[in-house]
């Protein structure tokens, strides 16, 4: 174990733009760790023997080596070690709750604060990209061909994973660019579109075929995936990208969006440059109902693009689910936080366009099912709020194309497919399953983790079949 001596308690701060800066633009808010910066933090590690840390990553980073790797200035040799098992690490580095997963357990982080597992993660993987480091070489082809459904995390993962054991992947997107909730979701000053792309280029390499504009359920069917096309297995990835919404009064007033057309929007349609003539309301003042990072990813995108934003939440700031980082951050940038609110109407005008939020305050009572306290209606509280636009950021469902179009395949009673948690496995043979489709809407390491476990169950049930 390292010399605990004189060891700095405290994480090395990562620079980033001041939030009076950044609050306009959509350039990178965080700008990443030098060298310098990256291996005073890696020294910080205790070299545990027993590993807690690896037990945090639902992919199963080989934690402790790649950063003694980086404390070493051995920096290609930490990038080798962490994609053996993570195909996203310059992703996974940027948007993982990395302080409940991995950093949750780390030994410095009883006592002082846990090493920086994230930002080190997002060094090993922008230095190869920087210095155009070789990833892992193309494995030799065995013939056998798998289709992906979906181009986002657990996909690109799961391709990923089979393309090293020589499958023939192929992924059928139904955009017009592959990365799912990476692309259109997560906004470019969080995750910029240039690492995504050279993430999937890597997967390209290494010989995974990518088709975009084809929505399997209508352009294709799951079973012409095998009868027609020879596929082998099919893993089914589509996310939860199906709105939720309030069923309030007014909700089909101009300038109310739900969270996942407004996102798609800005950051898969670029709104916010004008070079593109995408439609988006440019708004005076803006709601956005919720409090996941969805939410925070709407307000902070409707800041830069010039409103005065308010996030409105049911509950407290205690129970709010989003990161604490991207609290912090919204805060900071001037985006104002109306907790314990309810909307309870959408007030609008002749026109037909949205005026105002009619709100009631709210109390917490006894926990609900969830575990968070259940927020309680204070009548006579009633107010309203003076907007001309409204994001709702309340949850999604999985959008039933796939389950409508394929007989047999079994779902739940939210409309998420059922699937074997270890193996991705579904109700019928050779389809597999993961990621939000299958656990409802949940992070991107979670889906990444999913695409990892059925990797490994299509591959056992491919060598199944032929032995």
């Amino acid at each position: 174990m390292a010399n605990k001596r004189n060891m700095q308690p405290h994480k090395t701060q990562m620079p980033e733009q001041k939030p009076e800066i950044r609050n306009s633009n959509f350039a990178e808010v965080a700008w990443g760790y030098t060298a310098e910066m990256a291996v005073n933090e890696a020294k910080r590690c205790l070299e545990c023997k027993k590993r807690p840390c690896v037990e945090g990553c639902p992919v199963g980073v080989e934690i402790p080596d790649f950063v003694a790797a980086i404390a070493k200035e051995d920096f290609q040799a930490a990038y080798d070690i962490i994609i053996r098992t993570n195909a996203l690490p310059a992703v996974c580095g940027r948007v993982c709750p990395q302080e409940t997963q991995c950093e949750s357990k780390c030994v410095r982080g009883i006592k002082n604060e846990p090493v920086a597992i994230g930002r080190l993660e997002r060094f090993a993987a922008d230095y190869a990209m920087s210095t155009e480091q070789k990833g892992r070489e193309k494995a030799a082809s065995n013939g056998r061909k798998v289709a992906m459904i979906g181009a986002g995390p657990a996909s690109l993962t799961c391709a990923g994973e089979l393309a090293e054991l020589g499958y023939e992947v192929t992924i059928f997107e139904a955009f017009h660019r592959p990365g799912g909730v990476l692309i259109y979701g997560i906004p470019e000053f969080r995750l910029p579109k240039e690492i995504v792309a050279k993430e999937i280029e890597g997967l390209e390499k290494r010989g995974v075929k990518i088709e975009t504009n084809v929505v399997v359920g209508r352009s294709i069917l799951v079973n012409e995936l095998f009868d027609k096309e020879n596929f082998e297995a099919v893993f089914v990835a589509t996310g939860a990208g199906l709105p939720t919404f309030m069923n309030l009064s007014g909700e089909n007033l101009n300038g109310v969006y739900s969270a996942n057309e407004f996102l798609t929007r800005i950051n898969l349609m670029k709104a916010y440059d004008d070079a593109y003539d995408t439609p988006v309301v440019k708004a005076k003042s803006v709601a956005v109902i919720g409090g996941g990072n969805v939410a925070m990813d709407a307000a902070r995108c409707a800041k830069r693009l010039g409103a005065d934003v308010r996030i409105v939440y049911r509950r407290s700031m205690e129970e709010m689910p989003a990161r604490n980082e991207e609290i912090h951050h919204a805060m900071e940038e001037g985006i104002e936080f109306h907790l314990l609110t309810a909307p309870t109407e959408i007030l609008g005008n002749d026109e037909g366009w949205i005026t105002g939020l009619a709100c009631r305050r709210m109390k917490l009572g006894e926990p609900d099912e969830s575990g968070r306290r259940k927020p309680v209606e204070i009548q006579g509280s009633e107010f309203v709020i003076d907007t001309d636009c409204m994001i709702v950021a309340i949850g999604n469902t999985s959008n039933p194309i796939i389950m409508n179009t394929t007989p047999g395949l079994d779902v739940n009673k939210w409309g998420n497919i059922v699937a074997d948690e270890k193996s991705g496995a579904t109700s019928l043979p050779g389809v597999f399953a993961g990621g939000d489709i299958v656990t409802g809407a949940a992070t991107v390491i979670l889906a990444m983790g999913a695409g990892k476990a059925a990797a490994a169950g299509i591959d056992k049930f491919i060598k199944e079949k032929h032995n």
